[in-house]
């Protein structure tokens, strides 16, 4: 396995990630965000603060990124080279990262299910886009 590779992996993917949620949260659920606080259903600000919270979700994201490559450099080899693989692997792990949770938040929570929809979709495509980059990087 190529360490150099994996992490160059998790560093674009996960600035290719970060992006995509900032792009969800900031422009699809940005309008959504503000009615939900408006009536009660979120909070006006994250409970540790803007900045550490920003600082956390981006790292997480690295760090999951850094997850898919990894597992992309070792499944490559049963699995096949290239962008199929990629996309089949990001599709499984972007399931587990994204669904579960925020189906209990569509029962649970009384958000909007636009909310739990799109938090889905920022962990489901952003792992599809992490692990096809990982992918398109990767060389032996």
């Amino acid at each position: 396995m190529n360490g150099k590779r994996v992490f160059i992996g998790m560093i674009v993917g996960g600035v290719a990630w970060t992006i995509w949620s900032m792009t969800v949260n900031m422009g699809f659920l940005k309008s959504v965000y503000m009615a939900e606080q408006a009536s009660g259903h979120l909070l006006t600000q994250p409970r540790y603060g803007l900045s550490a919270f920003m600082i956390t979700w981006i790292v997480v994201l690295f760090l999951l990124s850094g997850v898919a490559a990894l597992l992309y450099a070792a499944v490559r080899k049963n699995w096949g080279v290239g962008p199929k693989s990629a996309l089949k692997l990001g599709v499984l792990l972007g399931f587990v990262a994204g669904f579960p949770v925020n189906f209990s938040i569509t029962s649970w929570v009384p958000v909007t299910r636009t909310v739990a929809l799109w938090w889905s979709l920022d962990m489901w495509v952003g792992m599809i886009i992490a692990t096809l980059v990982a992918g398109w990087l990767y060389k032996d």
